[in-house]
């Protein structure tokens, strides 16, 4: 009996690998929405944060936002390419997969590398907006969102608040109030009597803690995202290469 041919022996081969390669661009695009609500909710939760560090709001929740929607669509047309058995498809695809780990790598290892030069220009940036705070700019309002959030007051205690003069006309603003019934102007405007009604702490050392802990959140999954690129880089490059020697057509 004759042996079998060389495509039927690849043929069990290129299922497999159509399988493997459906099932990770099913996950991949799973992980464009993760991207895509990371962004929603950076965009909704850390607002605050990244607009004292800019004089404009901050473009990073956009980029992960575009980013998750470009996954979102490039994953299925990974499905699309591996069900049609096209090796221009498939390498094309490897290339997208190729740019986005590139990009990711190259994003993530900037953020730790300059984590405390960001540190340092978010502090700066907090403390300015407490000294030109007027309760009604952008930044006026981001720090009363951290204040109120955070249950702090000042930059580093309340009493940052004595050198401003936003404090000379109305006061210590009442987002450092704990309870706002019992924050009177009278109360406000005083100094020692503003220590019982309203908090204490520091901003900047619960904003720093809040910041490094979501992006390091932020971090890992872009790092996990990431590396498993490689696989879909892996699966893409290998089926094209088999379906381009062996010739192999999807009926």
């Amino acid at each position: 009996m004759s042996p079998p041919s060389r495509r039927l022996q690849t043929k069990p081969v290129i299922t497999c690998l159509k399988t493997f390669l459906i099932s990770y661009s099913l996950i991949f695009w799973v992980t464009g929405m993760i991207l895509l609500a990371v962004g929603v909710w950076g965009k909704v939760s850390l607002e605050a944060y990244f607009s004292l560090a800019s004089e404009e709001s901050t473009n990073a929740p956009y980029v992960l936002i575009g980013t998750g929607a470009t996954i979102v669509i490039f994953g299925l047309f990974g499905c699309f390419a591996t069900c049609r058995g096209s090796p221009w498809m498939l390498k094309l695809y490897a290339m997208f997969l190729t740019l986005v780990f590139l990009a990711e790598l190259v994003a993530g290892v900037s953020g730790f590398i300059f984590r405390h030069e960001i540190k340092a220009k978010l502090g700066i940036a907090f403390e300015n907006a407490v000294k030109s705070y007027n309760g009604t700019d952008s930044s006026s309002t981001a720090v009363d969102g951290i204040q109120i959030t955070l249950h702090c007051c000042g930059v580093r205690n309340y009493t940052d608040w004595s050198e401003t003069d936003y404090f000379k006309a109305k006061g210590i603003p009442v987002s450092c109030c704990k309870d706002n019934t019992k924050c009177s102007e009278e109360t406000l405007k005083d100094i020692n009597k503003a220590g019982s009604e309203v908090y204490t702490t520091g901003c900047f050392a619960k904003v720093t803690q809040v910041m490094e802990a979501n992006l390091g959140i932020i971090a890992g999954i872009s790092f996990g995202i990431a590396f498993f690129q490689l696989i879909g880089i892996f699966l893409a490059c290998c089926l094209s290469r088999y379906i381009t020697n062996n010739q192999y057509e999807m009926v």
